[in-house]
């Protein structure tokens, strides 16, 4: 009877150790599961206000007081979208917002081109240094352009 009684004293402990090994691979996969959540988080927010700024641009017209800044201005407001940290967008002056807009409303497309500069999580900056997606100064680079046409295929152009 001793001898079974020994038996169930020695895995007394066991889940104990066994959570202690767990707990932190568990939180170890969590933090590697949301860097894809918030970068696909940063393209949808950024692709919409590529596709936000194509709809303005399509109207553009150059007459009164609207220049390219104006235009930046209205997509860097839907960007506001993006949360101020690190790990979203770097908010430095060095690593802003890059924002091309191409063609007007004379243009037969038009194209907005968002580039963002983030820091990624400390486990997967070492990842992407590994295979060469940081650039030097360690930032994550995303890209989001978006074409649309100013005027639609059944809509004329000229007389023929």
């Amino acid at each position: 009877m001793s001898c079974c009684i020994n038996i169930w004293r020695s895995r007394k402990g066991q889940g104990t150790v066994e959570a202690a090994c767990f707990i932190p691979l568990l939180f170890l996969l969590l933090l590697i599961l949301c860097q894809p959540g918030i970068l696909l988080y940063n393209h949808m927010v950024m692709q919409g206000a590529a596709a936000e700024g194509c709809r303005l641009l399509a109207t553009k017209v150059d007459q009164g007081a609207y220049s390219d800044d104006k235009y930046r201005g209205y997509v860097k407001r839907r960007l506001a979208a993006v949360p101020p940290l690190a790990l979203f967008h770097d908010h430095q002056e060095a690593a802003d917002w890059q924002i091309d807009l191409l063609g007007d409303a004379q243009s037969r497309t038009v194209t907005v081109r968002i580039e963002n500069k983030l820091r990624p999580l400390p486990v997967l900056s070492l990842f992407a240094a590994a295979i060469g997606q940081l650039d030097a100064s360690g930032h994550l680079t995303q890209v989001v352009e978006c074409h649309m046409p100013t005027q639609n295929d059944w809509v004329g152009h000229g007389a023929t």
